[in-house]
C-alpha cells in the first residue's frame, strides 16, 4: 500500500506565507512526478506545481514568483514553500505523486488534502 501524507496547512492574512509538506511511504520503488493540486469552493482541482525527480518544475501562472516547489528524494517528501499568499490561494491543496511500487505497477496517489485560508 502507498499512503501520502500532507501537514502544513491553515490559516494566514494575505502577504503572509505558509509551507506545506507530503511524505510518501509504503511499497515505493520509485517515485516519477510530485505535485500539488488545489481545489477551492465550487471550481474544479487546478495544477499548482509539479516537480520531476531530476528537479525540474513547472507552476501555474496565477502562482508564479510568490510559490516554490521542492522535494527530497531520500524522503520521499514534496514541499510547496507558499509566499505572499493572497484570498484567492483559499483551496484545500492536495499533493500528487506518480509513484512505482515494488509491485512493478504505476499509479498516481493523492493526499487527504490539507486545507489554506486566507483570512483578512
Amino acid at each position: 500500500q502507498v499512503q501520502l501524507v500532507e501537514s502544513g496547512g491553515g490559516l494566514v492574512q494575505p502577504g503572509g506565507s505558509l509551507s506545506l509538506s507530503c511524505a510518501a511511504s509504503g511499497s515505493i520503488r520509485s517515485i516519477n512526478d510530485m505535485g500539488w493540486y488545489r481545489q477551492a469552493p465550487g471550481k474544479q482541482r487546478e495544477l499548482v506545481a509539479t516537480i520531476t525527480s531530476g528537479g525540474t518544475t513547472n507552476y501555474a501562472d496565477s502562482v508564479k514568483g510568490r510559490f516554490t516547489i521542492s522535494r527530497d528524494n531520500a524522503k520521499k517528501t514534496v514541499y510547496l514553500q507558499m509566499n505572499s499568499l493572497k484570498p484567492e490561494d483559499t483551496a484545500v491543496y492536495y499533493c500528487n505523486a506518480q509513484i512505482l511500487t515494488f509491485a512493478y505497477r504505476i499509479s498516481d496517489y493523492w493526499g487527504q488534502g490539507t486545507q489554506v485560508t486566507l483570512s483578512a
